[in-house]
């Protein structure tokens, strides 16, 4: 770690204020020249910069060319993501591996060739080196996981004597092997942050063949590696649901971004995860789980709707929590009514917290679920319609399962890796343009002024 001094910290706290004059731009010039600021409109609705087949997302419809709002459809390569659950959760199977296929792919995979694919996803894993635990993850503890994740990816392309092969068969090579080895990479670099920054036992279980995704994660995330088949298959839905959301979200934007100047795969990845790490993109869903424990300490009475408004109204007046004027959870870039993972996941969450018993908790969940956005609207000059996001129950459902905060944006990385490698893969195989919007400078031209004169 770089050692800064006294003296080094002084100078540099001269400096910020220049920087921050320098850089301070008008925000009255963004409506003169009509900058779409995040790519967006006034609405929230997304500048079209790209055509895609992997996922699809509907939040409004048209009638007679107004647009109006309607509950979120998700679909997955034409397929209803709620279809796609039903059909692998009445069977109690497990459903990531089978939605990585389609993501990949196109459609979904018979029996055999689900089978193949889960064996070779298996066989990826085997091929982590322990040199590569021992060196990259455990001699040099981080604080942060998905830094950990990051760095890695990153050292990974040391390993890879193809690393700088663009070619589709070999990036799929690739997107597979990383797929396959976030859960451990994401757990292991957990344990060694367990271990050296909280000074608890360090334990690293090896993935077991024959276990899916999500009971791999789980296996090698508890002491005794032991976990029941409900917490596994809401696990597995949690991965499904966070495995893809459209382009334009901020990472899988990110993929594309990075992909189309034609650099390697690990560099493209590490990237997105840097994206995906930020509070107002994966980091969301900690900030919920947080704001909930705020909530429950100064909340006298769960059941109180009063007490609850009241808390409400101080978050969205910058008086509670931390004090940014936000109810974490609740609204979306895209949806509107509602988003239709958070009411998949809902149901499951149900289920969870009475095996759990924490009935109370999943109550004090719902009741401000229906209460933020009535609130919102009546505090807030709104464009369009507010409901609980996938972030707003995912950590409730992670506290349950024993899951470290630490963990939570990781856990959408596994996840979306899929996403990204589908992403990443329909750049490179429409081979587009490199991604390049303009920006327009405001500057004023200056002269320049010899050092001896200034």
């Amino acid at each position: 770690m770089i050692d800064i001094n006294d003296s080094m910290v002084n100078r540099i706290e001269g400096l910020v204020e220049p920087c921050r004059e320098s850089k301070k731009i008008d925000p009255a010039l963004y409506s003169k020249y009509e900058v779409k600021r995040g790519l967006r409109d006034i609405s929230g609705k997304g500048v079209l910069t790209g055509l895609t087949e992997i996922s699809e997302i509907i939040s409004y419809t048209l009638v007679d060319s107004d647009y109006v709002p309607v509950d979120g459809q998700l679909y997955y390569h034409g397929i209803n993501i709620e279809d796609l659950v039903r059909g692998f959760a009445c069977k109690r199977n497990f459903g990531y591996e089978e939605t990585v296929y389609l993501l990949l792919f196109g459609r979904l995979p018979s029996q055999e060739e689900l089978s193949d694919f889960v064996n070779l996803m298996a066989d990826y894993r085997q091929e982590l080196p322990l040199s590569f635990v021992t060196d990259t993850i455990m001699k040099t503890p981080t604080k942060d996981v998905m830094n950990g994740i990051a760095r890695c990816v990153l050292t990974l392309y040391a390993y890879d004597e193809k690393a700088d092969d663009t070619s589709i068969d070999n990036v799929l090579t690739q997107c597979l092997e990383l797929i396959s080895l976030f859960p451990m990479l994401s757990v292991y670099t957990y344990q060694a942050y367990s271990h050296y920054y909280d000074g608890n036992s360090l334990f690293i279980h090896s993935p077991k063949r024959e276990y899916s995704t999500a009971e791999n994660i789980l296996h090698m995330l508890r002491p005794d590696g032991k976990f029941t088949k409900l917490e596994a298959q809401i696990l597995d839905l949690c991965l499904v649901l966070h495995a893809e959301h459209g382009g334009g979200n901020n990472s899988t934007f990110t993929t594309h971004v990075v992909s189309s100047s034609g650099t390697d795969t690990y560099s493209t990845v590490a990237a997105s995860l840097g994206s995906l790490k930020g509070p107002k993109h994966g980091g969301a869903n900690i900030k919920v789980s947080r704001m909930f424990d705020d909530m429950m300490e100064k909340v006298k009475d769960w059941k109180n709707e009063d007490e609850v408004a009241d808390y409400l109204k101080a978050l969205l007046h910058k008086q509670a929590f931390d004090r940014s004027g936000l109810i974490y959870g609740m609204g979306h870039a895209v949806y509107s009514v509602s988003d239709p993972r958070a009411r998949l996941l809902r149901q499951y969450v149900e289920r969870l917290s009475k095996e759990k018993g924490l009935d109370e908790e999943f109550a004090l969940y719902s009741m401000v679920e229906s209460l933020a956005p009535v609130i919102i609207a009546q505090e807030r000059k709104m464009y369009k319609g507010v409901s609980a996001n996938i972030d707003f129950y995912s950590g409730f459902v992670y506290r349950m399962l024993g899951i470290p905060g630490e963990l939570y944006t990781p856990l959408f990385a596994i996840a979306r890796i899929a996403g990204w490698s589908a992403h990443r893969l329909e750049e490179l195989i429409n081979e587009g343009k490199i991604i390049r919007p303009a920006y327009k400078s405001i500057s004023k031209h200056a002269a320049y002024v010899p050092i001896e004169d200034r």
